[in-house]
C-alpha cells in the first residue's frame, strides 16, 4: 500500500499506443488512500508555490501540461525547522510519472515554462487538511533561484 512508503517516490507511467492514440496508466498506484484532488495552473513562467507541509497528509503530484521543478524536504521540526534540511528536486513534465510525497514533508513547485498545469491528490479531506497545514516562506529552502534568478535570489 502506498501509505507504507516513507520517502518521496516517483511512480513511472505505463503507456500503450495504437492507431487511435495513447493510453497512459499507473496500474501499480493504489489511489484508495486519496480523498480529493485539485489542479493548479501557472500562466507565467517562474511562479513559485511553496512551502506547504503536512505531518499526516500525503500528496501525489502529476504534471498535466508544461514543466515544473517539484521540491520536497523532510521537516525536522514543525515549529522551527532547519533551513539546512536536504531538498530533493524532481524536474517533471507531462511525460513524467506521478510523484508521491509521504506525510512529514513540505513541498513546493516552480513552473519552468509558461502555461503549466499540475494536479495534486490529497489523502485528507479539506477540513482535516486545514488542521494539518504548515506554511513556510517560499525562500526558506531556496532551490528556485537556479530556475528563476530574477525573482528568487
Amino acid at each position: 500500500m502506498i501509505n507504507q512508503i516513507t520517502i518521496p517516490t516517483l511512480f513511472e507511467k505505463g503507456q500503450s499506443k495504437d492507431h487511435r492514440g495513447f493510453v497512459e496508466y499507473y496500474n501499480s498506484l493504489d489511489l484508495s488512500d486519496f480523498k480529493r484532488f485539485y489542479i493548479v495552473t501557472n500562466p507565467s513562467r517562474g511562479t513559485v508555490r511553496a512551502w506547504h507541509g503536512h505531518k499526516i497528509e500525503a500528496k501525489l503530484i502529476k504534471v498535466l501540461k508544461g514543466e515544473f521543478l517539484i521540491a520536497v524536504v523532510k521537516v525536522d521540526n514543525w515549529e522551527n525547522p532547519s533551513n539546512e534540511n536536504k531538498v530533493e528536486k524532481f524536474k517533471m513534465n507531462e511525460d513524467s510519472g506521478t510523484l508521491y510525497i509521504p506525510p512529514g514533508y513540505a513541498n513546493g513547485a516552480i513552473n519552468l515554462v509558461t502555461d503549466s498545469k499540475v494536479m495534486y491528490f490529497s489523502s485528507l479531506k479539506i477540513e482535516d487538511s486545514k488542521k494539518d497545514d504548515y506554511r513556510f516562506d517560499a525562500k526558506f529552502w531556496n532551490p528556485w533561484s537556479e530556475y528563476s534568478p530574477e525573482i528568487y535570489e
